[in-house]
């Protein structure tokens, strides 16, 4: 059931937006070469508790899991691009990170990621974080009363095929409030002025991701993490997002 929430009810979510961003300001500042992805997990399970939220991930236990998540945050890593579980691995020069929070505070949940290069970076990883982040901000622009969802599919969709990329439709966005994943599902391709009337009051979390030359995935060994089959690198970007009458507001924007 797709729930539209009232203003009164969008500004109780700012803290949640605001919290994620935070954490997720932070573990970018602290990812660096020969950082543990457990350390990077330990960070935001501090912060949690510090701030007195709750995980959405630690318990998260979906069809498509092995098992109950375990971790706080989604740590991917080069090949892997989402659903990454944290485990002993040490960040190398170059690596592409991928990481994805989502926590609950106060009773409302947010949800955003990131991508990242530690060290030196290879400049087609930069290229395909920056058609990723522009892919987030075009679907975000037309996140506007009036609109339809397939709208913000679409600008998904042809930026990423502009930059000569596929794009998976296994996995996209979705409806944020009271739980982590509600209606809709957000896809990030489809047809523009199709599906869903956009209105004030839907919240959602729009996100993009693409490999450098697939669109095929497999799950790891873990149980959880999601690689590219033929071994390229993926990148990740979301956003919680709510219409409003005003337009779109991103509730997790970093400063």
């Amino acid at each position: 059931m797709i729930e539209l929430r009232t203003p009164a009810q969008i500004e109780q979510m700012r803290p949640a937006g605001r919290f994620v961003a935070d954490v997720l300001t932070a573990l970018a500042e602290r990812a660096d070469v020969g950082v543990n992805l457990l350390e990077l997990d330990a960070l935001a399970h501090d912060m949690i508790r510090e701030h007195g939220a709750e995980s959405c991930y630690i318990d998260y236990h979906p069809s498509f899991g092995a098992s109950p998540f375990g971790k706080v945050l989604c740590t991917s890593v080069n090949d892997a691009v989402l659903h990454g579980l944290p485990h002993d691995y040490r960040l190398a020069d170059g690596d592409l990170l991928s990481v994805d929070f989502a926590a609950n505070v106060d009773g409302w949940v947010a949800d955003s990621a990131l991508s990242l290069v530690v060290g030196t970076p290879r400049p087609e990883d930069l290229e395909l974080i920056e058609v990723t982040s522009r892919a987030l901000d075009a679907a975000i622009a037309v996140a506007r009363p009036g609109n339809r969802l397939g709208d913000i599919s679409a600008a998904i969709g042809e930026t990423a095929l502009a930059a000569g990329l596929k794009v998976n439709l296994q996995f996209g966005g979705h409806g944020v409030g009271r739980t982590m994943h509600g209606e809709p599902h957000v896809s990030n391709d489809g047809r523009a002025g199709r599906g869903l009337k956009l209105r004030p009051g839907l919240v959602i979390a729009i996100e993009p991701w693409f490999l450098h030359t697939t669109d095929e995935i497999y799950t790891d060994a873990d149980g959880w993490t999601l690689r590219s089959q033929d071994g390229s690198r993926g990148a990740h970007m979301e956003h919680t997002v709510a219409i409003t009458e005003d337009g779109p507001l991103v509730l997790t924007a970093r400063s």
